[in-house]
């Protein structure tokens, strides 16, 4: 199965949306998922899901798209201007979440296919993604299994991989206005093709595959946890820092909106409710300040 198959990359990521919702509505107990299935005028069209006011959940998104056009975007072929004036597919996958409680941690994921091509060349293909998490109050037990998990869905593919998609992950959610990482990471990969189609196909599913399976036992452990005023200032807080890298950085944001995606999902990412206070610092020696001290620092947690 070499043959580069967008429509297998579809169907697949159909499946992984109906499959991640329904997890994520049984973890939640509570809260349902609605459809807005929209069409893209140039081309395309995706089915965004969002989830409102749930027990767990405070908004959630899990959105597909699949757009199209004859140009690709500034922002696809700044790294790669050869690309310039070839035609595009681009779909995937892209969800986070936002939980009520502040002990549960944001959490994003995202898989991806582009296939740019041109007449009388052969396509030019890759596949991008991964999985990162944002916490509020750090537990050593939940970014362990998180990164354990994250190198787990890579090993089938080559040893190297997780480390190598554990820095990239590091490197790229960095907010450098405000010297800090956005959270305790995961994997991030782009431009991947250095496997066959077949191969760099299936480390794409093994890393979608592995998102819910790594995110749900952490919302189990924590959902229940009792909190107050405090610790949900703190969340609105440090959700700015959410909200800055998303809007300032974002690769996936910036391709959306430079390629005339439909606005409301592309800032799906965005939380409900946020906060910014003029030079805030945490108390020394409180919970919010070990956020900053044991978890927003450079860290390998295997």
């Amino acid at each position: 199965m070499n043959d580069v198959s967008p429509q297998a990359v579809k169907d697949y990521l159909l499946d992984l949306q109906d499959r991640i919702c329904a997890e994520l509505e049984s973890e939640d107990g509570q809260g349902r998922f609605e459809e807005d299935a929209w069409d893209r005028a140039e081309g395309g069209g995706g089915r965004s899901r969002v989830l409102t006011e749930g027990a767990v959940i405070e908004k959630g998104g899990v959105n597909f798209s699949h757009v199209f056009g004859e140009r690709m975007p500034p922002s696809a072929t700044a790294h790669r201007p050869e690309l310039a004036g070839r035609s595009f597919q681009a779909m995937g996958v892209s969800l986070v979440i936002h939980p009520h409680n502040p002990y549960v941690p944001t959490s994003h994921a995202n898989v991806r296919f582009f296939v740019a091509e041109k007449e009388g060349e052969a396509p030019v293909w890759w596949f991008g993604g991964g999985f990162d998490l944002t916490p509020f109050y750090g537990f050593e037990e939940d970014a362990v299994a998180w990164h354990r998990a994250a190198r787990d869905a890579c090993a089938p593919f080559g040893d190297d991989l997780y480390g190598e998609f554990k820095r990239w992950c590091d490197d790229y959610f960095y907010i450098k206005h405000r010297d800090e990482p956005r959270g305790v990471g995961g994997l991030f990969f782009d431009d991947f093709n250095r496997l066959d189609f077949e191969h760099s196909f299936a480390l794409m599913r093994s890393i979608g595959d592995g998102f819910i399976g790594a995110y749900r036992p952490i919302m189990a452990r924590r959902k229940a946890l009792p909190y107050g005023q405090r610790e949900r200032d703190f969340q609105l807080y440090r959700r700015g820092r959410y909200v800055e890298f998303n809007l300032v950085y974002d690769r996936g944001t910036l391709f959306g909106l430079q390629s005339g995606g439909r606005t409301e999902s592309i800032l799906m990412s965005l939380p409900p409710l946020v906060r910014w206070d003029y030079d805030w610092r945490p108390e020394p020696g409180s919970p919010e300040a070990e956020l900053h001290e044991k978890f927003l620092i450079h860290r390998e947690w295997l």
